[in-house]
C-alpha cells in the first residue's frame, strides 16, 4: 500500500507497507514537472502514489531512496515519463 501525504506546495511525505513492513520517502514535485508528465489532470498525490507503483514492479521499497525529486526517478528508468504520461 502506497499513501501520500502532502507536507507543502512541493513535497510530499510517501509511506510504502508490503510484507509486514514499510518504508519512508520524502519526495519533491515541482509544478512545471507535475504539468509535464499529467498535464495537470490528476493530482500530485495521485502521480507521486503511480510513480511508486512504478518503482515497486522494478525494485523493492528498500531500494528507493529516501529522500528525492521525482525527476530523478527517469535518470534510473527512461520509460518512465513515457509510462507515467500514458498512464492517466
Amino acid at each position: 500500500m502506497v499513501r501520500v501525504t502532502k507536507q507543502d506546495e512541493n513535497t510530499f511525505q510517501v509511506k510504502v507497507e508490503e510484507g509486514g513492513s514499510g518504508s519512508a520517502h520524502q519526495v519533491t514535485l515541482d509544478d512545471q514537472y507535475h504539468k509535464k508528465l499529467s498535464g495537470n489532470i490528476i493530482s500530485k498525490e495521485e502521480l507521486i502514489k503511480k510513480s511508486f507503483e512504478f518503482l515497486l514492479e522494478r525494485e523493492p521499497k528498500e531500494s528507493i531512496m529516501s529522500s528525492f525529486d521525482l525527476k530523478v526517478i527517469n535518470k534510473f528508468f527512461p520509460e518512465f515519463e513515457s509510462f507515467i504520461s500514458m498512464e492517466h
